[in-house]
């Protein structure tokens, strides 16, 4: 085994914070930054285009591609879990969606401890990463690296949606990053000009060429290196060869909630019965490493649609090449617009002090989202066989948990995955709930023209216990896994506060791992504020040093 030389910061994951982190800390000329990534470069352009996601999901490009163990409450199936792994990892693949979460997430946040970690502290980060294309208010900024723009879709279904919403007696919401999480209302996206806006080409593009910043590719991260109770360096596989490099300040762990827990456990820092049974010498006693896993669960409400003006209409193969052209040349058409456009935000029970359960409507089916392309030359089938609507619903704030273990020693091994989704009843029950809340909406006047026959769960799935008996079958995760490296003051956390890992000096995470308590929709905004937090930390540090 050789060494290399070495860093001042050694980044593990170019993911949705680790190219913020690069960024902020080579912007300090007297600092050098090496940042690791297992994936390789995003140069495939057609992957740009925002409705090409379903495939990239599917892909084996960009993608680790993990499963998870067989859920007991979901009678027993084994999920797919995409996961980025490539520059910019998961907002590489991701469906685009910017939302923050709720105000209450962070304050919540604030009161289990964490000091720093409230809205109004949380919001300057938010701020700092954001480049709003319309929106110019206390709650945007227009400056930032991370174009973000309304949503762009032209489909008349999104705005009825919004409209069937208000209709049965929800607020109509024009901004859900604004003052007010709750209502109706589209969606914003990390889109620029017509094309994906993920970290990489956000963070790291632009500040490629600084002398200061390294970029190894194609690279995994085997453990972490720890002598005399600190982090000195990583242990990585690069083109066949073993390699140690060297952090003269600190390692930042930017994983993710799948391979942080992982690295820290090949490193000899979890629960020792877990390293024990894999043979791993235990370094720090961490019991917290791997649980608290947390993920938004939620299932798909479907109904025909009785005009054929969904999505699917678009796709039909003869069409697909013009659409992609121009989605490429000029940034223009239905390819640069991603098919959950509008949705919601909602309570449940009117006592809640903020909504608990997300929607995201689609003008299409689900297989159209994932480019389920139609033969023109194949006798056209009735509308309600290809045209339709899919919601999308489930908790925002899961009450279930579940862990991340070890395969084996073997770091090329993925890692066990149990999310353990709706083991609590009271996930159970809000989901219930949002399947009422649906229904309710997509029964109101301003569908009526469109809504066909249900077809998921079926109109005569109507009582708790059968519809209870559904989502077994049929929920499925929404990609936001986070909590596995979990913020906290107690004895199951991982990180403290400026996310420095209990125990071990000179090791730090900063991804969504490290979230106690999920936060209120999509998570790759929180991911890039995290990014900024931890930026803030580690410069503010070196300037006190200094």
């Amino acid at each position: 085994m050789t060494s290399e030389k070495s860093w001042d910061y050694v980044i593990v994951g170019a993911g949705s914070a680790g190219c913020v982190i690069a960024n902020r800390l080579s912007a300090d000329p007297d600092c050098s930054v090496l940042l690791i990534e297992a994936g390789g470069r995003d140069r495939n352009p057609l992957f740009r285009l925002p409705m090409l996601m379903g495939r990239l999901f599917h892909s084996g490009i960009y993608n680790w591609r993990y499963h998870t163990e067989p859920v007991p409450a979901l009678d027993g199936r084994s999920l797919y879990w995409p996961r980025g792994k490539v520059l910019g990892g998961s907002s590489t693949i991701n469906g685009m969606v910017y939302v923050r979460g709720n105000r209450h997430d962070y304050d919540r946040w604030a009161q289990m401890g964490l000091s720093g970690w409230s809205y109004d502290e949380v919001l300057p980060a938010f701020l700092r990463s954001e480049a709003h294309v319309q929106r110019a208010d206390a709650y945007h900024n227009g400056t930032g690296e991370l174009t973000v723009c309304r949503a762009r879709g032209t489909n008349p279904l999104y705005d009825l949606f919004i409209e069937a919403g208000r209709q049965a007696g929800h607020p109509v919401n024009d901004d859900f990053n604004g003052a007010e999480q709750e209502g109706c209302g589209r969606y914003d996206f990390t889109i620029r000009r017509g094309k994906r806006w993920s970290t990489s080409f956000a963070f790291l593009r632009p500040v490629r060429r600084r002398r200061n910043l390294s970029v190894a590719t194609d690279t995994l991260t085997r453990r972490v290196l720890v002598e005399n109770g600190r982090a000195t360096g990583v242990e990585i596989a690069r083109d066949g060869r073993l390699l140690r490099v060297h952090a003269a300040r600190e390692v930042i762990l930017c994983g993710g909630t799948v391979n942080s827990p992982q690295i820290l456990m090949l490193s000899g820092i979890g629960p020792p019965e877990e390293l024990a049974r894999h043979g791993i010498e235990v370094v720090h006693d961490l019991p917290g490493v791997g649980r608290n896993l947390q993920d938004h669960v939620d299932c798909v409400l479907s109904f025909e649609c009785r005009k054929p003006v969904t999505l699917y209409r678009h796709l039909r193969a003869d069409r697909l090449a013009l659409s992609v052209a121009r989605g490429m040349v000029f940034g223009e058409g239905v390819m640069t617009t991603f098919p959950y456009e509008a949705g919601a935000f909602l309570k449940t029970r009117p006592d809640l002090i903020a909504p608990d359960v997300q929607l995201h409507f689609m003008p299409a089916l689900e297989k159209t989202a994932n480019l389920h392309f139609p033969n023109p030359f194949r006798r056209a089938a009735a509308v309600e066989a290809v045209h339709g609507l899919a919601i999308r619903v489930g908790p925002l704030v899961a009450e279930s948990r579940g862990t991340i273990t070890l395969r084996s020693a073997d770091p090329a091994e993925p890692p066990r995955i149990q999310p353990n989704y709706l083991e609590r009843d009271a996930d159970r029950k809000t989901m219930i709930a949002g399947v009422r809340i649906v229904r309710d909406i997509m029964g109101q006047p301003a569908l009526a023209a469109y809504r066909g026959r249900e077809l998921a769960p079926g109109e005569d799935v109507r009582t708790d216990e059968v519809i209870a008996a559904w989502l077994r079958s049929a929920a499925m995760t929404t990609f936001h896994p986070v909590g596995t490296c979990k913020m906290g003051i107690d004895p199951m956390a991982v990180v403290d506060a400026r996310l420095k890992v209990h125990g071990i000096e000179g090791l730090r995470i900063a991804d969504a791992s490290v979230m106690p308590v999920i936060t209120s929709g999509n998570t790759n905004a929180p991911a890039i504020m995290i990014g900024e937090k931890a930026a803030e930390f580690l410069r503010g540090e070196q300037q006190a040093r200094s």
